[in-house]
């Protein structure tokens, strides 16, 4: 017997539908307030844990993307614009901006990123090529598990 929409917790299927509705927002950076409105507007939701659930994986989708991108900032700056005081939301988008700085090799700082979340030492660890980061976790991860991966990436990135 298969679930319907009808058989889930209002929330499951509310989430469903923001990510649907967030992954239609345009993509291109000349669309990023139409982004930013979809954003504001799943934030609206009654159930607030939720709906920033929703954004954070909205984010996590786009800035993957945007992560090279020369329109990453103005997207940025729409978001955070867009986030309102969220207090998870705007960390992940923060920690986006930390990851983008290290992939473009613009300033960052040590402190910044191992006072970062397991999830951004974690996504550094597995995707980052600098090797100034990927020797900072391997020493100063917050885990085991970051240090040993970052560790591996660096091994990996000597013996080519």
């Amino acid at each position: 017997m298969s679930r319907t929409d009808a058989d889930l917790p209002p929330e499951h299927w509310r989430y469903g539908r923001h990510l649907e509705f967030l992954a239609l927002a345009p993509a291109e950076s000349a669309e990023v307030e139409a982004e930013a409105e979809a954003v504001a507007a799943v934030l609206r939701d009654p159930d607030p844990v939720m709906a920033e659930s929703a954004v954070v994986t909205h984010l996590d989708r786009r800035a993957a993307r945007l992560l090279a991108d020369e329109g990453f900032p103005v997207w940025a700056r729409a978001m955070a614009a867009a986030l309102d005081g969220r207090a998870f939301p705007e960390r992940r988008l923060r920690e986006w901006i930390l990851l983008k700085a290290i992939t473009r090799d613009e300033p960052w700082s040590a402190a910044e990123l191992t006072a970062a979340s397991d999830w951004c030492q974690r996504t550094a660890a597995q995707s980052l090529n600098s090797y100034e980061a990927l020797s900072l976790l391997a020493t100063d991860a917050r885990t085991r598990r970051v240090r040993n991966a970052a560790a591996e990436r660096l091994r990996r990135r000597t013996a080519v």
